[in-house]
């Protein structure tokens, strides 16, 4: 799972509950960051293989401090508590059910990495490993992520009071996210390195959180002043 991970951070996000559209992105791809830093700290293993499913070439045989169920749930709860200090730090508004919303994204995370992974995540330490596999299945699983993806693109322009130019912003985003998932399933590719491969998690993952913060700037101050 891919860019579908993005289609809980577009469906939650609304006017009421006042979560930055950027944050939500940093919440539904935490446990991979989290991944990704072990990974190169060389705690939890990678193996990139390729052809190792049709759809991914990313054997993590062993994530348990990352992408465990018990671990999601402890990363999913930390998520909740601190993410009212962070507001204040940041100066961000914060509403009674930010913090839930918070570690719904986070926990949202496992929950579509179990219907897209091999059996490699754990229930527990690095025991009991579930996953429906659907990585094995390319075509299905593309249309699974571009439909998540589109679905909560439309909660989000449908939920959120917005100027045209950032729906046309929100539009072309999802497109490039279209793009990029195409790529990422179909176009062939030699396998780089684990330290490589999650080096890219960070840099392509922060992009797009930067992008997000761009784009809920666009327009704002028009918007505050017809307010």
């Amino acid at each position: 799972m891919f860019v579908g991970h993005y289609s809980v951070a577009f469906a939650l996000k609304s006017n009421r509950n006042k979560i930055p559209l950027w944050v939500l992105f940093i919440a539904v791809q935490f446990l991979d960051y989290i991944w990704a830093t072990l990974v190169l700290l060389g705690i939890e293993k990678l193996r990139v293989i390729k052809g190792f499913t049709a759809g991914s070439m990313l054997d993590s045989y062993f994530h348990p401090y990352s992408h465990s169920l018990i671990t999601a749930i402890l990363w999913s709860g930390l998520a909740a508590i601190v993410y009212k200090p962070i507001c204040s730090w940041l100066g961000l508004a914060y509403t009674k059910s930010a913090s839930l919303i918070i570690g719904i994204a986070v926990f949202s995370h496992w929950v579509l990495d179990l219907i897209a992974h091999p059996r490699d995540l754990a229930i527990y330490d690095n025991t009991w490993k579930v996953g429906f596999g659907l990585w094995n299945y390319r075509d299905p699983e593309f249309a699974l992520e571009i439909a998540l993806l589109a679905a909560g693109i439309m909660l989000y322009l449908t939920r959120n009071a917005m100027p045209g130019i950032r729906k046309g912003a929100i539009i072309a985003f999802g497109v490039v996210l279209v793009v990029i998932q195409i790529g990422d399933t179909y176009v062939p590719r030699n396998p780089l390195t684990d330290k490589q491969t999650v080096m890219g998690v960070w840099i392509f993952y922060t992009l797009f959180v930067v992008v997000a913060f761009v784009i809920e700037k666009i327009g704002s101050r028009r918007q505050t002043n017809a307010t």
